[in-house]
């Protein structure tokens, strides 16, 4: 197997798998173009966002989660969602950052929020948005960010869940979605379901 194909919300998906060791690979997600996806996959998301309890902001990394959450943030009937910037802008005052390791990124990065963003989110509900949770670093650099400035995270939530995530009881997801281990010379196999 090359590629895993997954159904979320009725919308189905080819995802190519990407190696990430000499035996495991992950499969790759991209849904921040995916506008048939995001409007399938938004609306079940916020619901469960929403038995989490009332949530004032929704702050997410650059850049794949962006149009997952900005549809989330119309869902809740929210003004705006913030974006966690890679890199620090000309036009940022009074930045606040963090470092961070994702599985799907070679190097460490750092996350930017600007100090109007930082002080909106101060004392505020805030529900933390990506498209996929696996190891947890990005989504834990994230609240560290967000905590940092000041605010209270409410909600984790991501459209998938991978590995060992999808056991993990402080997020909120649609689906799991396997690592994969090296079988053969040519494909891969699920290590879980």
């Amino acid at each position: 197997m090359k590629t895993y194909d997954i159904s979320i919300c009725g919308v189905t998906r080819t995802l190519p798998l990407i190696p990430i060791s000499d035996g495991m690979a992950f499969a790759s997600f991209v849904i921040i173009s995916d506008t048939e996806l995001i409007s399938a996959a938004a609306p079940a998301l916020a619901d469960q966002i929403r038995r989490q309890g009332p949530v004032e902001e929704i702050v997410t990394a650059e850049a794949k989660g962006i149009a997952l959450a900005y549809e989330i943030s119309r869902l809740l009937g929210l003004k705006r969602f913030i974006v966690a910037r890679k890199s620090r802008k000309s036009y940022m005052r009074d930045a606040v950052r963090h470092e961070v390791q994702s599985i799907t990124t070679a190097e460490r990065q750092m996350l930017y929020l600007d100090g109007a963003d930082a002080a909106e989110i101060r004392g505020r509900r805030v529900c933390l948005v990506d498209d996929v949770i696996s190891t947890g670093e990005s989504i834990a650099a994230i609240e560290a960010l967000v905590k940092s400035a000041g605010g209270d995270v409410v909600c984790r939530a991501a459209v998938l869940a991978e590995g060992d995530a999808a056991s993990r009881t402080d997020i909120v997801f649609l689906q799991k979605l396997p690592l994969f281990c090296r079988s053969g010379e040519d494909g891969y196999q699920p290590l879980s379901r």
